[in-house]
């Protein structure tokens, strides 16, 4: 069928609708998380710009289309709990809100409304807002954000043609089984309401949705995520050719500090001389002399935070830690252990369990790194391929809102 797109010359964009609700949130205190520093480490920089990631991969299961489809609703990822409506505009904007149902777009016989993308990013506006450092670069990051949204839709909706349409040698069309759509329901139900049918009554008038259409939502959602799945599937095999390419053109991204694995013994201070804490560090010592695991021994008596696990604090860079430990801890090689170090915290024991020195790693290290990488190119080339492919045999009509 024909792509077409038709643009609107309106006076309005879908960001303006936001902007206004988003000013609100801009006078809240922002909070921040709180990580505690063990005594030994250094004090770690927060990267600029760190959050958490907002639309998580959802696993799917295995399919065969040759099998009569088995879609486990509990596999797949139910919809977030019940987001909180956007924000009124304020009185006497100028905006028409006549627009705020404006239909963005047209995908087959599908309508997708300002409405529909609305409540997709109202969720998302106090991430946008900690992560702008303007308000243009605000206004810059919700167009991006809509015009995915925008795209998502449309792409489900392709993908679901896709689905139905018969294709040659297959016996009727395909479809999902109203059971497999039932527990979905009732899982959701469980898992983001309490197991509170009314709750989610409410939840679904605040959406101004049926249950007929919630239900049809979650059935797309199922097909969407075993259409894609059958295209990751269908992903090439890693050649050695490949590997070696990819790391000859970027091994300064396969430098490696110093990094040592570290397990440790700490005698707090607790107002203890130095050399009250050495006659415990040399009771260690000897220990250790006669055999006894350095593991072992500080399960039994470390009192750091890290005693269940036998005092293992894993891969530390030199970096990582303070000098007055990094200095002769960096000195030894697997195997060994320092001597007692005395700090105003206490006294410390440090083993080397392993040793990785600085340099550019060999291509056997990072083989499978490099594999992966590669794979994952691959797939969303592979993928975007089939996107646009039915986006090109689909019907899409754009209304820009200028």
């Amino acid at each position: 069928m024909a792509f077409s797109r038709h643009i609107f010359p309106l006076s309005i964009t879908l960001a303006a609708v936001f902007c206004a609700a988003a000013g609100a949130l801009a006078q809240q205190p922002q909070i921040s998380d709180a990580f505690a520093v063990p005594s030994l480490t250094a004090p770690a920089p927060v990267p600029e710009g760190a959050g958490t990631p907002l639309f998580p991969a959802a696993s799917t299961p295995a399919f065969d289309l040759n099998t009569p489809i088995q879609l486990m609703p509990q596999n797949l990822t139910p919809p977030p709990p019940p987001a909180p409506a956007p924000a009124a505009l304020p009185a006497g904007d100028s905006i028409d809100l006549r627009f705020a149902n404006g239909i963005v777009a047209v995908v087959e016989d599908k309508p997708i409304t300002v409405d529909d993308v609305r409540l997709e990013i109202a969720p998302l506006l106090p991430e946008i807002q900690r992560r702008a450092t303007s308000q243009q670069d605000f206004e810059n990051q919700l167009k991006m954000l809509q015009d995915d949204i925008i795209q998502g839709h449309i792409d489900r909706t392709l993908i679901v043609k896709e689905f139905y349409r018969e294709k040659e040698g297959e016996q009727g069309k395909r479809s999902i089984p109203a059971s497999y759509i039932d527990n979905h329901l009732s899982e959701v139900i469980v898992s983001n309401f309490d197991n509170d049918r009314s709750k989610f009554l409410a939840y679904l008038r605040a959406k101004g949705q049926t249950i007929r259409e919630y239900r049809k939502e979650l059935e797309e959602e199922m097909i969407n995520n075993y259409m894609r799945l059958q295209q990751r599937k269908n992903a090439n095999v890693v050649s050695p050719v490949k590997v070696q390419t990819f790391y000859d053109e970027n091994k300064d991204k396969f430098y490696q500090e110093d990094q040592v694995h570290l397990r440790l013994i700490q005698f707090n201070r607790d107002g203890q001389t130095d050399d009250e804490l050495r006659v415990k560090t040399n009771e260690v010592l000897n220990r250790l002399k006669n055999g006894e695991k350095f593991d072992d021994i500080a399960k039994e008596v470390s009192q750091d935070t890290r005693r269940s696990k036998g005092g293992d604090w894993g891969w530390q860079k030199r970096t990582d830690l303070k000098p007055e430990l990094s200095g002769p801890l960096f000195e030894l090689k697997k195997g060994e252990i320092t001597n007692p170090v005395f700090m105003a915290e206490g006294a410390f024991l440090m083993y080397v369990q392993d040793r990785k020195y600085a340099g550019i790693q060999t291509i056997d290290e990072v083989r499978e790194l490099i594999e992966n990488l590669i794979l994952q190119q691959m797939l969303r080339a592979s993928q975007e391929q089939w996107l646009e492919r039915l986006r090109r045999d689909g019907y899409v009509k754009y209304y820009e809102l200028n």
